[in-house]
């Protein structure tokens, strides 16, 4: 009789407790990391979007906000490789990915990998580099894999690249190549903690010795697990609509009625509509639903189209930035 009853249940309702119990763990990971982390949840929040989607994180904050350390927490509380890389103009793409080589007593040549191979990268200050460099990063961001003297190696998964990036109008810094900036699956915007986040910071931090009290609340394999019930979280047609209606308004504004056409020299790739569904699929499953509403889609649109949406010299003279067209668009496209 019992079996009976579990075949009639709802199979919606069968996928929804599943993912209530998978999305605990990471509801705990969120904690473990706000141990040490003060004001950041924003930002934690997005490191998990980008490892439960399987896309990168482009963040942008001055220093000293606590992005390596949250990366660092991150990687701790579930049981990951990590890895910092400090990006300058004088790197080279084979201190990233690596190189060959030769052994004498051999005669050799033996790979040598870099500190790509891990599963949590932070590319620190990513525009400091020359684009040679930053395209070293494409096919191991894209393709999750590395090529080395003609022998290509397969990154272990789960792979997040988190880069941090200076204000372009620093000197010393190069912009970010087009391409590139299209892999990166959320641009944050990192900002600074409120006074009583400050107040809370120095009763945490004050001290010449700061002991990271993280605990291992997952592990890779459940972060795998997660990613094929993120894969079965249903998207309604209506839903799909919108988001592709986000997509288009900002490639043709004119056709969804917003003067914006001057404003906007580019708009978001196919690839933008693909994450948008993906972040708002991961930001269900960490709400423990089985389903993607609109405000998913409206939580995580900013962070998706914001560095894919390109402004024109009128838009820059009349101080318009693309996350203000963005907000135009949010609030003018029907919400289904």
């Amino acid at each position: 009789m019992s079996n009976a009853t579990e075949s009639n249940q709802d199979p919606m309702a069968l996928i929804n407790l599943e993912i209530q119990q998978a999305s605990a763990p990471f509801q705990r990971l969120i904690g473990e990391v706000g141990k040490t982390i003060v004001g950041q949840e924003k930002l934690i929040h997005r490191m998990l979007v980008g490892l439960l989607a399987n896309g990168h994180l482009l963040i942008e904050g001055v220093p000293g906000l606590a992005k390596t350390t949250a990366v660092a927490c991150l990687a701790k509380a579930i049981r990951t490789d990590f890895q910092r890389l400090q990006f300058t103009p004088d790197l080279l793409p084979a201190d990233l990915i690596g190189t060959q080589v030769y052994r004498p007593q051999t005669q050799e040549f033996v790979v040598q990998k870099g500190p790509v191979f891990s599963n949590l990268i932070l590319a620190d200050e990513i525009n400091r580099a020359p684009a040679k460099v930053q395209s070293a990063l494409l096919e191991a961001m894209q393709e999750r894999q590395v090529t080395i003297g003609g022998e290509t190696f397969a990154l272990q998964e789960p792979f997040l690249v988190m880069a941090t990036q200076n204000p372009v109008e620093q000197e010393g810094t190069y912009p970010l190549p087009e391409a590139q900036v299209d892999r990166f699956m959320l641009k944050v915007i990192v900002d600074y903690p409120n006074r009583d986040e400050e107040i809370e910071i120095l009763d945490r931090m004050s001290r010449t010795k700061v002991k990271m009290d993280v605990e291992a609340v997952a592990s890779p394999a459940e972060i795998m697990t997660a990613r094929e019930l993120v894969d079965r979280i249903h998207v309604d047609r209506k839903v799909q609509e919108y988001v592709v209606d986000i997509v288009m308004a900002t490639r043709k504004p004119s056709a969804y009625n917003l003067p914006l056409d001057e404003l906007i020299e580019f708009g978001a790739s196919p690839r933008a509509t693909i994450n948008l569904t993906l972040a708002a699929k991961a930001n269900a499953f960490l709400d423990g639903r089985s389903y993607v509403t609109p405000q998913d889609i409206k939580s995580m649109a900013m962070d998706v189209l914001r560095h894919r949406v390109a402004v024109t010299y009128e838009a820059e003279a009349e101080e318009k930035t693309s996350e203000m067209l963005i907000e135009q668009i949010l609030s003018t496209v029907p919400v289904p």
